[in-house]
């Protein structure tokens, strides 16, 4: 289930609302209240959002889960004009296997995608200098 079905279907419970209850407060049919719940319907528009915050006297709490539930919930990727043919590539090799990927297969592209995040926030560790040496017979440099 997308996280904004999970998250209404959350918030409807904790409000003690049925479907046709929480419909009729914000203004929409039941069944697209239901459609959005079981994941039938995409995320809704901001102005359903709004509607849900204003109507129901939401917290910030539950009004930070609902954007951010908003925002993982979006299905389509819009590419730079200018992006180049390997990520044209790679969306199209991702679309093509997204529903059968591995969790291990995607636990490990959310780390790669973090990974340059990781990298400008942590330090490297200091270098170690090695010391250098000249042997008196022979000249020659050693390493420690």
């Amino acid at each position: 289930m997308s996280p904004i079905s999970i998250v209404l279907h959350e918030l409807r419970d904790a409000h003690g609302l049925r479907q046709s209850e929480l419909a009729d407060r914000i203004g929409y049919e039941q069944s697209y209240i239901s459609a959005l719940e079981i994941g039938v319907k995409g995320p809704p528009p901001l102005e359903f959002v709004t509607r849900l915050i204003t109507k129901l006297h939401l917290d910030e709490g539950w009004q930070a889960r609902l954007w951010e539930s908003l925002e993982f919930s979006q299905r389509k990727i819009v590419l730079a004009i200018e992006a180049p043919e390997s990520i044209y590539r790679l969306c199209n090799e991702l679309r093509q296997q997204l529903n059968h990927l591995h969790p291990a297969q995607v636990e490990l592209m959310r780390i790669a995608l973090n990974l340059p995040r990781s990298l400008a926030t942590d330090a490297l560790p200091p270098q170690r200098r090695i010391r250098r040496r000249i042997s008196a017979n022979h000249k020659e440099v050693t390493e420690m």
